[in-house]
């Protein structure tokens, strides 16, 4: 029987090339297409809003800087590769970028937002001449939920198809902190293999991001000037920014993900880690630790949603990566874990979301800023707590205030922001 902690890397810990929307519709795209004979005369695509907002602005790997949630799609029904998973733009032959490029350019590859869904919900059909393939991923980037060829149902998952159905998410649901320091010391030898190899990832992304002059860079560029001291503060917001510059470049490098998103595996692994480093903990510590980080983000996207109108790298893995550091110095203490949480969520907890682009960058750097902050402050007994604001009595407390903040209260503040990228787009 699997723990939650084994699931939880198994189900949201994965490489990850290019930004995780635009994967996921290449990914339906494929699935789908794969099952036809002929050559792929259309595609045409339906997604909740935050897929659509996120794959909006973001550039794909491999294509020389192009973008968008269209081009994913007919990439993924061209290439027809849907084993590669979250690599599919994986050494991208050329003759298929031109094969997209000439799709989109014949006026058959059409997207829209559908307004109605909430969560993860990616719609693509493909047609090749007169045989269509359908396939519905919903609750999940990767979970097929409806999969069907010339009328024939060929997976059907039952019900929605959401992923939150699955052991695991209601688990975390119902988990306190303390279940999750319970969790984190349950991690296996392979587990913490893979752990590191998700460091290693994310590391080499940031060396490539360096290469770009881009947020990173001038964080660099300020440190060598003289403008700012080297230290762990500053060496953790350039590293992080640059794998998120890389990333969101299209830089054809993987990063290892963290509740399926690229850009909070960046924060919820990379924080951790060179803050440990930086205070010679020990390497099997430091693992532990991020095994911790990747369980806090997943736990609160089981309130806050996967696709959030506030970012996910503040709230979610800003908050993962500073209940990390608390842990690796003062080890299962709910209450300076609760300190930590409170002040991040109270720091940058209202941080928008408005699609993956660069400046994702910018909020990854905020992201590990404030992580920091929060858990020197909780290591010395200081925080926010719950007399102020909408921070709640307990850490869970206010990780579920602000999963009602972002899905109650800034509903349409989200719709708002679409429309403003649409037409920007448009």
């Amino acid at each position: 029987m699997n723990t939650l902690i084994t699931d939880v890397l198994k189900h949201e810990v994965y490489p990850a090339m290019g930004c995780t929307e635009p994967v996921a519709v290449a990914f339906a795209a494929a699935t789908a297409a794969k099952l036809l004979k002929g050559r792929t005369t259309s595609v045409l695509i339906r997604t909740d809003p935050g897929t659509y907002k996120n794959g909006l602005a973001v550039s794909i790997p491999n294509t020389r800087g192009k973008k968008g949630n269209l081009l994913a799609a007919a990439l993924g029904a061209v290439v027809r590769r849907p084993e590669l998973g979250a690599e599919l733009f994986k050494g991208l032959p050329p003759a298929r970028l031109k094969d997209a490029a000439a799709l989109l350019r014949s006026g058959r590859a059409g997207i829209k937002a559908d307004y109605s869904k909430h969560g993860i919900y990616i719609r693509v059909e493909v047609t090749a001449g007169t045989e269509k393939a359908l396939c519905v991923l919903e609750g999940s980037h990767s979970q097929v939920a409806l999969l069907r060829h010339k009328g024939k149902t060929i997976i059907k998952t039952g019900g929605t198809g959401k992923k939150t159905g699955l052991p695991y998410k209601r688990a975390l649901r119902k988990a306190t902190f303390g279940d999750l320091f319970r969790e984190a010391g349950k991690v296996t030898g392979p587990e913490l293999a893979y752990l590191k190899k998700g460091v290693e990832m994310n590391l080499a992304a940031a060396n490539e991001g360096l290469k770009l002059k881009k947020v990173g860079y001038y964080i660099e560029d300020l440190i060598h000037k003289g403008y700012l001291k080297r230290d762990i503060l500053s060496n953790a917001k350039l590293t992080a920014a640059a794998a998120t510059d890389a990333r969101m470049a299209g830089y054809p490098v993987p990063v290892m993900s963290s509740g399926e998103s690229g850009n909070q595996g960046v924060v919820a692994v990379l924080v951790p880690w060179l803050v440990g480093k930086a205070f010679k903990v020990p390497e099997k510590r430091i693992l532990r630790s991020i095994a911790l980080s990747h369980l806090v983000n997943s736990y609160i996207k089981v309130f806050t949603g996967e696709l959030a109108p506030i970012c996910g790298c503040a709230v979610a893995a800003g908050v993962g990566a500073a209940v990390a550091v608390v842990w690796q110095r003062a080890g299962s203490d709910v209450k300076k874990a609760a300190l930590a949480v409170n002040t991040v969520i109270s720091d940058i907890g209202g941080m928008l979301c408005d699609g993956a682009k660069s400046g994702c960058a910018l909020k990854v750097a905020s992201s590990a800023d404030s992580a920091i902050r929060a858990a020197w402050m909780a290591l010395n007994g200081e925080g926010i707590t719950g007399a102020e604001g909408f921070i709640g009595d307990s850490p869970e407390a206010t990780i579920r205030n602000i999963a009602r903040i972002s899905s109650l209260g800034m509903d349409k503040v989200d719709r708002i922001i679409l429309d403003i990228m649409s037409e920007k787009k448009a």
